[in-house]
């Protein structure tokens, strides 16, 4: 009755695909709807923005690439950029080494950022479409 109350509407998505513990996965993920990872997972994850999809990332989990997706709860590690369009928690293991960018953050004791909090207002519109992320053009420099 008087504890604290904590937004339910990350917590109680449904997660319709899990990467288990024991995997690694290599490539670009496009999803909709509520993705877990516990796994290893080295490539973009990517939700539409406008859809109310929820990525989580356990403390086992990992995310090497930048995630793109609505709603994000990570209490394990990405390295590399998260835009998170509607609502991003960070648990207590959560690490991150790129900048975060949010509409609404939620950040506990002990987590962690290496990179920048970027706050993005109403219509903030500069995050590329998932796919031109997936069909990027080489610059200069690219091997």
């Amino acid at each position: 009755m008087f504890g604290k109350s904590k937004s339910t509407t990350t917590k109680s998505a449904k997660i319709d695909t899990l990467i288990g513990q024991n995997t690694e996965l290599r490539g670009d993920v496009v999803f909709s709807g509520g993705l877990h990872v516990d796994g290893t997972l080295k490539g973009n994850v990517i939700a539409d923005q406008d859809s109310g999809s929820v990525l989580s990332v356990s403390e086992r989990g990992l995310i090497e690439g930048d995630v793109r997706v609505p709603n994000v709860v990570l209490n394990g590690c990405v390295v590399g950029d998260v835009y998170a369009s509607n609502h991003i928690e960070l648990a207590p293991q959560a690490r991150v080494k790129g900048n975060v960018y949010y509409k609404i953050i939620e950040m506990e004791r002990g987590a962690e950022v290496n990179g920048n909090l970027v706050h993005r207002g109403e219509g903030a519109v500069d995050t590329p479409a998932p796919q031109q992320l997936l069909t990027r053009e080489p610059v200069a420099g690219d091997s």
